[in-house]
């Protein structure tokens, strides 16, 4: 026991003592104290520390008192007060004026007046004021502890609301007032008995008995808030989902859906966290009106081996290509599928996986969809020599099968030679020589030269000479600095090298721009390789301003020594000499930002590529613009051109407006979506309502209009619709 500032002017020490190891412990409403042995409970008790500025001892009575900014901390709970009495023939403390008791679990109590008799787990309290643990607030007229785990509250008041739009004189935004409160601490709950709700001080919804949860609980089992929705395909439906706590480690949650066109259908998240990694799957089931079956499954996991190797799998898969959008899931273009594994070194990695796609669009077949099983790569990186050079080798291998088109199995090997160089002039030189070779087999590869399909080996070697040079210059002017940076490469290759007997499977797709200009090969991908001496250069220039500002613009190009029919017509490639590229940015502070990005005809400077980004405004009224132009390519690429834009105000403080388009400038033009959205948000409350028409149009999927209205009532839950 320890003891501070206190009086012992008409009190003797045997009576302070029997005061502090019977009495003013039990103020504490959660401790459960033997009262019988006086002795025992200091030995086996926590230190108790006290300080007051007055005690007194009525020996008469047997009443002993304390005043005066009284102060007791006992195993995590303190307990203030202006004055504490007790009374040892009835067994009565009580505690007076300016009460306040922090608890363990972070909750505090306030009152005037606080009375625990009997056990030490029962006790009264009036005009109580609790604040939780997550800043909730309860207010009552009256309480009465029982049992030490049950709390009942009188004509109470609920509300997490603090500063969240406070109206009336210090109202909250919404509040729960109820005749009766039970605060169950064996349930962990919250009991309300002939309760209302009230919204800017307006009684909105009357609720004969609800619960939930209290703050120490972050996850319990139950029914959740039903949701509410419309669509075309659907009708209108309602969701009832039901939240299974299994334990600290998984939970499911399943949610019915009843709908007015289709049958019932039912969706399940399961998700657990294990000791070495974690796993979350969502399923879903039913069938149509036509007694089809419909379906899908998104299952993730992760798992550590141990500290270098680990594997996980991605599982996505629908039953028909249009289920998950008719059925308001998440959606991609491409539903993947993926297994793997791999193994960390500290200069090497590996990685086995396989991969299985399906498309969800109705251009896409099946039958020529391909299945990856096994995909390997292995990467390893050298320690610098004494010269300077460091080394790195990646080799990987692939097997794609199809049951329609040509099946593929490729092995590849990359080695790369680095030497860094700094001139005593602050140029900046990388000399590198690397070389590829590609070894391939294919099944019934349909060529374009000839139209017989190809069956065998083939194989491919591509060495290459690399030099880069950058010359980094500044100079300061004022609060500005202006930076001037060329920068130039020359890569000596081989020509050819993509015959047809080799298949393009991952290198289909580039677009010539500013991020590709200096790399060692144009295709993202292996099955394409850029060869030939050929030469890019470009200059940068721009300002940094001390704020943080800066604006920058480069230009650059590539020179070829002769054409490479590799590349079609209008990539930009298809010549000698490459189209410009270029790309501006302008920052000067955090209300601007502008990012164009396009590349030029070489003969005449008409643009190929347009990319326009910029964001405009604070937040109060913010605007965005995205506009993209893409000229076509041969019969590879038709051409793009798009147009998409949004507004954003901030209303004020908690109010806030959105407004988003995109249009399809291609050909006679066509709005692709359009959105509209109003919100509220305080930390105790959100609404929100959104306008979305979709024009997408995809066998059995129809454009569509979505209404969304959204209620969010912290510690209690979401009310949505969807019509």
């Amino acid at each position: 026991m320890i003891y501070n500032k206190i009086s012992h002017s008409s009190a003797s020490k045997g009576a302070i003592l029997k005061f502090y190891s019977c009495l003013l412990i039990s103020l504490i409403f959660c401790l459960f104290i033997q009262n019988s042995s006086r002795a025992e409970s200091l030995k086996n008790k926590e230190p108790i520390i006290f300080t007051a500025d007055e005690v007194t001892n009525d020996d008469e009575n047997n009443v002993i008192k304390a005043r005066g900014n009284v102060e007791i901390s006992f195993e995590n709970n303190v307990l203030i007060a202006d004055s504490i009495t007790y009374n040892e023939i009835q067994d009565i403390v009580i505690a007076t004026g300016n009460v306040s008791l922090l608890e363990p679990n972070g909750n505090v109590l306030f009152s005037e007046y606080i009375e625990i008799s009997g056990d030490f787990k029962s006790g009264i309290i009036k005009n109580l004021r609790i604040r939780l643990s997550d800043n909730s607030r309860i207010a009552a007229t009256f309480g009465r502890r029982t049992n030490g785990n049950r709390t009942e509250m009188i004509n109470a008041v609920y509300s997490p609301c603090n500063g969240c739009g406070n109206i009336n004189e210090g109202d909250p935004l919404w509040q729960v007032k109820a005749t009766k409160v039970v605060h169950n601490q064996e349930k962990k709950q919250l009991e309300y008995y002939n309760s209302w709700m009230e919204m800017a001080g307006v009684p909105v919804m009357y609720m004969p008995y609800f619960t939930h949860p209290d703050p120490s609980v972050k996850r319990k089992s139950g029914f959740l808030t039903p949701s509410t929705g419309a669509s075309t395909y659907l009708g209108s439906s309602l969701s009832t989902p039901y939240f299974y706590a299994i334990s600290p480690s998984k939970d499911l949650t399943l949610t019915p859906t009843l709908t007015s066109k289709e049958n019932a259908f039912l969706s399940g998240r399961y998700r657990q966290h294990f000791g070495n990694g974690e796993l979350d799957s969502t399923l879903s089931s039913t069938f149509d009106s036509d007694n089809e079956f419909r379906g899908h499954v998104n299952s993730v996991g992760k798992f550590d081996i141990n500290e270098k190797w680990r594997w996980g799998f991605n599982a996505h898969r629908s039953t028909d290509d249009t289920y998950l959008r008719l059925y308001k899931f998440p959606s991609n273009r491409t539903l993947t599928s993926r297994a793997f594994i791999e193994g960390f070194g500290s200069n090497n990695y590996l990685l086995v996986d396989g991969y299985s796609f399906q498309g969800t669009a109705v251009e896409d077949d099946r039958g020529t969809t391909p299945l990856v099983v096994p995909a390997i790569t292995y990467n390893a990186l050298g320690e610098p020599n004494i010269y300077g050079m460091r080394s790195s080798w990646e080799a990987s291998s692939v097997v794609m099968t199809r049951s329609e088109g040509a099946d593929t199995r490729r092995m590849s090997i990359h080695g790369d030679l680095t030497r860094p160089f700094v001139s005593k002039y602050g140029e900046i030189f990388n000399f590198s020589a690397n070389i590829n070779g590609d070894l391939y087999h294919v099944d019934s590869l349909k060529r374009a030269t000839d139209k017989s399909n190809f069956t065998g080996f083939s194989y491919r070697l591509s060495p290459k000479l690399e030099g880069q040079w950058r010359l980094p210059l500044a100079k300061k002017k004022g609060s500005i600095s202006e930076t001037l940076e060329p920068r130039a490469s020359i890569i000596l290759s081989p020509y050819g090298g993509n015959h047809d007997t080799i298949p393009n499977e991952d290198s289909i797709d580039f677009e010539f721009d500013d991020t590709n200009l200096f790399g060692n090969n144009i295709f993202t991908g292996y099955d394409k390789v850029e060869g030939g001496p050929r030469a890019s250069y470009g200059l940068k220039w721009g300002l940094i301003g001390d704020n943080g500002g800066h604006t920058s613009i480069f230009l650059g190009q590539r020179y070829r020594l002769k054409a490479d029919s590799t590349f079609v017509a209008g990539s930009g490639l298809e010549e000698n000499l490459s189209d410009f590229v270029a790309r501006l940015n302008i920052f000067p502070n955090k209300y601007l930002d502008i990012l164009y990005r396009t590349r030029l005809d070489k003969d005449n400077f008409s643009p190929k590529r347009n990319e326009f980004q910029t964001t405009l405004g604070p937040d109060a009224l913010k605007v965005s613009a995205n506009y993209i132009f893409f000229s076509s390519q041969n019969d590879q690429f038709s051409g793009r051109e798009e147009l998409s834009g949004s507004l954003f105000t901030k209303l004020n403080r908690n109010w806030s407006s959105g407004l988003l388009g995109r249009y399809d400038m291609k050909d006679d033009g066509d709005l692709r979506n359009f959105s509209i959205n109003l919100d509220y948000e305080c930390e105790c409350f959100l609404f929100s309502t959104s306008f979305n028409r979709e024009f997408y149009q995809d066998r059995d999927i129809k454009p569509s209009d979505t209404v969304l209205f959204k209620l969010t009532f912290k510690t209690l839950g979401d009310v949505q619709t969807n019509l």
